[in-house]
């Protein structure tokens, strides 16, 4: 065998390198070596990873400074990690999305699931806004943004440094134009009939949330001649897609004046401002008020923030996941429906389910689970890693 231009990082002895060869992703601190040579890798370094016994496993990226030590780029030992080797990348993962979706708009790169362990790709048409959330992507960002020209011929793309993973892989917040001209103003995205509003420049993470495309399609279908509830709406994902779909009405609620702006932009583009109102506040206290004031619509969805972003936050996440819950229900006619969403991986799917159940039985009503949602085929899971399955959607009919 041909010896590895890469420095070599080991497992340690009893770590579990049966789970590496079967294709787990991640390799912790505390399952490495971590002697001072390695110690002194310099964040984003290539690494070929051996096991205790000195075989080889994978060629990995290293940071000494994030929990997750190393992560799986190639389980080809001789991989070379160039150019190349992006672009074969960026092309398998655009094929898949070029199947699924007729317009360029959509997730061409979720991250570990698509073999760029730390990367997210946003599409919006002729323009591609990658977020390097590990340190090997940012230390080859130019490579990687040639290659995103190369393969899919967009024009623009932007960095997008936002973020709590950046933070953890002690990277920069600097936002940047990597190539081209960054769009002045908000993009036209269509969705589901909608046409939604993204502002890549200056909104959360890329500009607009892909992962609920599914999500939304369904609470349209339950929507017809409906009136609608979008609790944490941003920039109006359910609200639109159900008007035009036919909802009667739709009220957008967020505590975002910007991202009520696009909403309401959106549903103008959309055809349908005459049937949209926003309002700006607090979900829980908006939520409280028009349970004060009796206020019920047909369709009521919330899509909260993750609210257990990690394990520590677990059990506060699932009480304020509960409470959602519990303020919803009473706003729901009988005979309506209630979506409730989650995009927090600590919080698996039992878990969430429990709480919402539980939420809706303290809200004073009974419920029948009609449907359980995931993101759509854009972010696929990586069946190793439990953290690229976060979004969870549960749609009940309340009696």
């Amino acid at each position: 065998m041909t010896p590895s231009p890469f420095p070599i990082v080991r497992m340690r002895p009893k770590t579990q390198a049966r789970a590496i060869r079967h294709g787990a992703p991640w390799v912790y601190d505390n399952e490495l070596v971590t002697d001072r040579r390695t110690k002194k890798l310099t964040p984003g370094t290539i690494a070929l990873l051996e096991d205790a016994e000195r075989k080889p496993l994978a060629v990995v990226a290293v940071n000494p400074n994030s929990r997750i030590m190393a992560r799986v780029l190639d389980r080809d030992t001789q991989a070379v990690i160039d150019g190349d080797w992006l672009r074969a990348r960026v092309a398998r993962a655009l094929a898949l999305r070029e199947r699924l979706f007729d317009v360029p708009f959509y997730r061409l790169i979720h991250a570990e699931a698509d073999g760029l362990p730390g990367v997210v790709i946003d599409r919006f048409g002729d323009v591609g806004v990658i977020q390097p959330n590990a340190a090997w992507a940012e230390a080859l960002l130019d490579e990687l943004c040639a290659a995103v020209v190369e393969v899919t011929g967009v024009k623009t793309v932007l960095k997008n440094a936002t973020g709590r993973a950046r933070a953890l892989e002690g990277l920069d917040e600097e936002n940047a134009v990597l190539q081209g001209v960054a769009p002045d103003g908000p993009v036209h995205v269509p969705m589901n009939g909608a046409t939604y509003m993204a502002d890549l420049t200056g909104g959360q993470k890329t500009g607009l949330f892909y992962d609920q495309r599914p999500n939304h399609a369904f609470a349209a279908q339950l929507s017809k001649g409906a009136r609608v509830l979008d609790v944490f709406s941003h920039v109006g994902g359910f609200s639109l897609a159900c008007l035009a779909n036919g909802a009667a009405s739709a009220v957008a609620v967020d505590g975002s004046e910007p991202a009520l702006a696009l909403a309401a932009e959106g549903a103008a583009q959309t055809g349908v401002a005459e049937r949209f109102e926003t309002r700006r506040g607090d979900a829980f206290d908006v939520l409280a008020e028009m349970g004060k004031a009796g206020e019920t619509f047909d369709v009521v969805i919330c899509d909260p923030p993750a609210f257990a972003p990690n394990k520590k936050a677990l059990d506060a996440g699932l009480r304020a996941y509960e409470r959602v819950a519990r303020l919803a229900a009473p706003l729901v006619a009988e005979g309506g429906f209630l979506g409730l969403c989650s995009c927090s991986h600590a919080a698996d799917l039992s878990k969430f389910r429990t709480a919402s159940v539980r939420g809706i039985g303290r809200g004073g009503r009974s419920a029948q689970l009609i449907h359980t949602g995931f993101a759509g085929a854009d972010h696929p899971l990586h069946p190793q890693l439990a953290e690229s399955g976060y979004l969870k959607s549960l749609f009940f009919r309340l009696i």
